[in-house]
């Protein structure tokens, strides 16, 4: 089959690689018919996570349909057409049985394990995210096997298109539990750090909710003018504020702040000049820039969601400010799996539409080509999808969506 591969940082390719196989009882064997790049990728794409090697095949957001399935597998069948949570998930241990998928202490038994010197359980095994979460291929190929096939696979009607389900694999769900950690209702006002697919699809889930009043933090002009137009939201581009929490402040009821923040970005925010330094000396290795921002724009007694991607150290996270102000912090992988039965209702009712954030469409074999322009952020790119076994050069830009 074809498959997307890693061969280091910034150098993907689309090569011919074994076709997957039925490796336990419980597997399935699904033919992707769509799948997306997400902001999590480039993490992968820059070399960032650790435990990535050449050859790894990425990919955490596919669906499909299933070609195979294994003797134990009751909950789909051969030809079931069906969106796969990118957390891996057994649902029977202690985790899974809290509905916290993304905990679940059995799945990833690779290197994330074998790294844990306190013996603390790793957390669940991610599809396409490095041998630290499990080394499971994952969904930017022609087929992919997946584990736990009577717990993950999620099936969705065929009156639905790709587009209008495929985010229920990642992003989609990972902007609702980011708007619920928020406590997000009528009336709520929201800052958001990050106006990528996450934080977009966040604003409006939070739209959806009954939030009032919207900010929108990033440095890109197009996704902001986007983010104002789609869901009403005040953008604010830091690369012209350099204090958008200032900002912020100063147009909320009192100066209090906003009632929640998520942070969007994570731990490749654009940091000061001293992050910079350290994260080249790997004395740390997040940027802490958004965190600061966050904990600075929201008010006493708020919440601060984080469904951006964090990793090990983090500059002046300043504790004592979030102490003072009395903050609420919650965060953490998605449970996708809670998520999805609900998620799907507001889809098929109108009420949320995920599609519209695609910008681009091409063929699996371009998605080099893919990678480069949702990394560089050009041709005004949003979101891309990779058709596999479409020929190169048939799709292009999304111009429907877009």
């Amino acid at each position: 089959m074809r498959a997307l591969t890693y061969h280091g940082a910034t150098d993907v390719r689309v090569d011919t690689v074994p076709d997957p196989i039925l490796e336990a009882p419980d597997d399935i064997i699904l033919r992707v018919t769509a799948t997306a790049i997400c902001g999590s990728d480039l993490h992968l794409y820059h070399g960032k996570i650790p435990q990535t090697e050449s050859g790894d095949i990425f990919g955490h957001e596919f669906m499909g349909v299933v070609e195979e399935v294994g003797r134990e597998v009751s909950e789909v069948a051969v030809g079931d057409r069906v969106v796969i949570p990118f957390v891996i998930a057994c649902g029977s241990c202690f985790f899974c049985a809290l509905d916290q998928f993304a905990a679940c202490e059995t799945t990833n038994t690779g290197r994330g394990a074998l790294l844990n010197k306190k013996g603390i359980p790793p957390g669940a095994a991610l599809f396409g995210y490095s041998h630290l979460y499990g080394g499971i291929p994952g969904g930017q190929a022609d087929y992919v096997r997946v584990p736990k096939a009577n717990v993950g696979p999620f099936k969705v009607p065929g009156t639905l298109t790709d587009d209008k389900v495929l985010f229920l694999s990642d992003i989609l769900p990972t902007a609702w539990q980011a708007v619920r950690n928020a406590e997000i209702g009528k009336g709520s006002s929201l800052a958001i750090y990050g106006a990528g697919p996450v934080g977009l699809l966040t604003a409006a889930c939070a739209r959806m909710l009954g939030a009032e009043r919207i900010f929108m933090v990033d440095d890109n002009d197009y996704r902001l003018a986007y983010a104002r137009q789609a869901y009403d939201v005040m953008p604010i581009n830091f690369e012209q504020d350099d204090d958008p929490a200032d900002t912020i402040i100063r147009h909320t009821p009192g100066m209090r702040g906003v009632d929640a923040v998520v942070d969007a970005v994570g731990f490749e925010a654009k940091g000061s000049t001293t992050e910079t330094v350290l994260t080249a000396l790997k004395l740390e290795s997040s940027s802490g820039k958004a965190l600061r921002q966050c904990i600075a724009a929201v008010r006493r007694g708020g919440v601060v969601s984080v469904p951006g991607v964090y990793a090990g150290f983090i500059h002046g996270f300043l504790f004592g400010d979030a102490f003072d102000k009395g903050l609420t912090f919650k965060m953490g992988q998605t449970h996708v799996q809670r998520f999805l039965p609900e998620l799907l209702e507001h889809i098929e009712a109108g009420r949320l539409q995920p599609e519209l954030i695609i910008t681009h469409r091409l063929a699996l074999e371009e998605a080099p080509l893919g990678y480069q322009l949702f990394d560089k952020k050009q041709d005004d790119c949003r979101k891309v999808i990779l058709v596999p076994g479409a020929a190169a050069g048939t799709l292009g830009a999304d111009h429907e969506y877009a």
